[in-house]
């Protein structure tokens, strides 16, 4: 069977189920199973064996049933580079890497010592390890079975001298202090989760997602850790929800921190605070 024609029978099962992006679902699975660009897929047709259009099919299936890609297949692109990703963690978002860009000037050439609040698959503190070649770091989350994620991420990337990893809450961290916080805590409204998408809210974890009655559980501990390990002058970075911002810098106001950068994401909502924490 041709490519084209394999790609045709898989949108098509993916619209009876309805999939909006059926096409390109099918075009990306398809180009990942050949191991070729998407690109190339569409422009060379080619032959492909009995054995890749089984398992097309079978990825198909459950990609029909809303299973993100990134889950079937145990990867996601972020930062030019690849993860290993499975349910045990949330996926990595596009919106995410405006985290870490204004973090790669601003430390750059520096020894840059972070914490990540919530390191889920790893994403954001390997690649500031990556891009910062004096930085080290530190990673904590409350679920177990997520870090398991960002160990596998770390070992793939050769990382462990400049990282460490534990099991632990934002309250239980005492004694150390930090150049820079960052994080990319659960920040959706409880009641709104039942809203999400299939592929959101049937698949990535909850814990993850869920930032309490306002959205805003999470955020607000790791701003009020935040003062008590940020080094004076260290910098907060945080990624927020829709329709946050104004709560969290009233909030960031009310903990000593002076808002330094905003930055909007690709739908011209405020997605990324970074701020500095003042003298009291």
């Amino acid at each position: 069977m041709k490519t084209s024609q394999l790609i045709n029978i898989g949108s098509e099962i993916l619209k009876k189920n309805k999939i909006a992006s059926h096409i390109l679902d099918s075009e990306i699975i398809l180009s990942k199973i050949l191991n070729t660009s998407r690109e190339r897929l569409l422009i060379n047709q080619s032959t492909v064996s009995s054995k890749n259009i089984v398992e097309f099919k079978i990825k198909i299936v459950r990609r029909s049933r809303s299973e993100p890609i990134a889950y079937i297949f145990k990867t996601k692109e972020f930062m030019g580079s690849n993860f290993f990703i499975d349910q045990k963690s949330l996926i990595p978002r596009p919106e995410t890497e405006l985290l870490i860009e204004p973090i790669i000037k601003i430390f750059k050439n520096k020894n840059l010592f972070f914490l990540e609040v919530g390191i889920g698959s790893g994403c954001i503190m390997l690649s500031i390890l990556n891009h910062l070649k004096y930085s080290k770091g530190i990673g904590i989350d409350v679920c177990k079975k997520t870090l398991k994620n960002s160990e596998i991420n770390l070992k793939r990337f050769k990382l462990e001298n400049k990282c460490k990893l534990f099991h632990k809450s934002v309250d239980e961290l005492n004694n150390t202090k930090f150049d820079l916080v960052i994080s990319n805590p659960p920040y959706v409204v409880k009641r709104n989760i039942k809203r999400l998408s299939n592929d959101i809210k049937r698949f990535e974890p909850s814990i993850a997602l869920d930032g309490g009655n306002d959205g805003l559980d999470v955020i607000k501990k790791v701003i009020y850790k935040s003062t008590k390990v940020l080094k004076l002058n260290g910098i907060l970075a945080l990624e927020i929800g829709y329709g946050q911002y104004r709560s969290v810098k009233n909030l960031l106001m009310v903990n000593n921190f002076k808002e330094k950068i905003v930055i909007k994401d690709y739908e011209n909502n405020i997605r990324c605070i970074f701020s500095t924490l003042l003298k009291k």
